[in-house]
């Protein structure tokens, strides 16, 4: 018998437990530091641990995503792709009431676009994939900052305040 272990096979399909994998080797993020924000971010917002799922990617498959989803051919810091069309929330908390036990969606991160970021606003790495991960759940939700007159940027501001999010 070898003395070597096997590395384990590793499954394509998300495990529910890891809401965020690490699908890029670019950019070094510290994933158990990432995963305790999400769960303390969705108990703030009301929302159960594994209300969405998270994947870092490289800045060719953000291209590709942004390409063949909203046809803009360049990368970007965040998508979110819920799993259904949702309308405008009237409130945080109502939508979060109403949706709870519900999985959201899915949500691409490029954590190259969000180094560069990070260094343009003053913050850390962490910091700024917290940020996107927040703006995601809220696309998730309804929101949309495109369409809303300022809406979705007042509800992320203060939960930006109260989780403590620079």
């Amino acid at each position: 018998m070898s003395s070597k272990r096997r590395k384990p096979r590793v499954s394509s399909v998300p495990s529910r437990f890891h809401v965020i994998e690490n699908h890029q080797r670019r950019v070094y993020v510290p994933l158990p530091e990432l995963r305790r924000f999400f769960l303390r971010m969705n108990r703030e917002m009301g929302l159960d641990a594994q209300s969405a799922f998270v994947r870092l990617v490289t800045d060719a498959e953000m291209r590709r995503l942004n390409t063949q989803y909203r046809h803009k051919p360049k990368t970007t810091d965040v998508l979110s792709f819920p799993t259904e069309q949702r309308a405008h929330p009237r409130s945080l908390r109502t939508r979060a009431r109403q949706l709870r036990g519900t999985f959201l969606g899915d949500i691409a991160i490029s954590p190259t676009v969000a180094r560069r970021n990070a260094r343009a606003f003053g913050r850390s790495l962490s910091q700024e994939i917290c940020v996107l991960m927040l703006h995601g759940v809220l696309h998730l939700l309804g929101y949309d900052h495109e369409n809303d007159r300022g809406e979705m940027e007042r509800v992320e501001a203060k939960l930006r305040s109260r989780l403590e999010l620079n």
